[in-house]
């Protein structure tokens, strides 16, 4: 078996702009840094009385896609999560998620007053939850994140994630638009738990046959989709690629571990272990 550098093998050039849904205008608008080559992000994550807290870890997801790819575009991105009344055990609780969905932490926690002087300048992007609405006044870009739930019954120990693998969680909040409503089902997760482990063993598999670079029309395709953080035109494409015949499989390792350095899920695993 011939092993792969895959932190920097055939991987796209993602340079179109980054353009997200503002909750002022319900249109997509560009993300404009006001400092060239610095994105100023608050995440604003709801509080107790919002009951909201998988929301909120649904919101901090969209900032790590944030975070990837503007990274992807050369964009050092500093963010900040803001919250008021957010107790103890639920900060904590929301904590581990994140280190467990490898998401990205903040670099500060602070109250939504005083963000901006956290950041040291102008907020480019508000990500918001249920606890945040559009009507307010905000400087700079304000996305509307939906709210995330899941009526299954959790150990009490569980914790947020509810027993669930991780990045199972990760891929079944990726399959909505994040615009809108998540209801994470138990068919939901299932069938993200089994595309992870079908897409790691294609990956796997893949990595055996010389690399080719990616297909000039999925390299668009990323490109587009992950401009306007729409993964779900991303893992729609992955799972027709998966299936198609046409396709050599040295380009199809190539264009997962593409996409797989903003979808976070951790696709080259078991590169080597068969």
């Amino acid at each position: 078996m011939r092993f792969k550098d895959t932190k920097g093998c055939g991987h796209t050039s993602l340079e179109t702009m980054l353009r997200l849904l503002d909750a002022h205008t319900g249109s997509y608008a560009e993300v404009r840094p006001s400092r060239p080559g610095l994105l100023r992000v608050c995440a604003h994550v709801p509080g107790a009385a919002e009951a909201a807290d998988l929301t909120g870890l649904r919101l901090l997801l969209l900032t790590d896609l944030l975070f990837r790819a503007a990274e992807l575009r050369n964009l050092q991105v500093f963010y900040v999560l803001a919250s008021d009344g957010q107790p103890a055990d639920q900060q904590a609780a929301l904590d581990r998620a994140v280190e467990a969905l490898g998401i990205h932490p903040p670099a500060e926690r602070t109250s939504p007053g005083d963000a901006e002087a956290t950041l040291g300048g102008p907020i480019d992007v508000h990500l918001t939850g249920s606890a945040i609405s559009a009507g307010d006044r905000l400087s700079g870009l304000v996305v509307q994140v939906g709210a995330a739930c899941t009526h299954l019954a959790a150990r009490p120990t569980a914790g947020l994630l509810a027993g669930h693998d991780p990045l199972e969680v990760r891929l079944a909040l990726l399959s909505f638009p994040y615009h809108q409503p998540a209801d994470l089902t138990e068919e939901t997760l299932a069938d993200a738990r089994v595309t992870v482990e079908r897409w790691r063993l294609g990956v796997a598999e893949w990595a055996k046959s010389p690399s080719r670079p990616v297909p000039a029309r999925i390299a668009e395709t990323l490109q587009s989709a992950f401009g306007d953080l729409d993964t779900v035109s991303v893992l729609a494409m992955l799972r027709g690629l998966a299936a198609a015949a046409g396709v050599a499989a040295g380009a199809k390792f190539e264009t997962f571990l593409s996409a797989d350095r903003v979808l976070g899920l951790d696709l080259p695993r078991d590169i080597g272990r068969a």
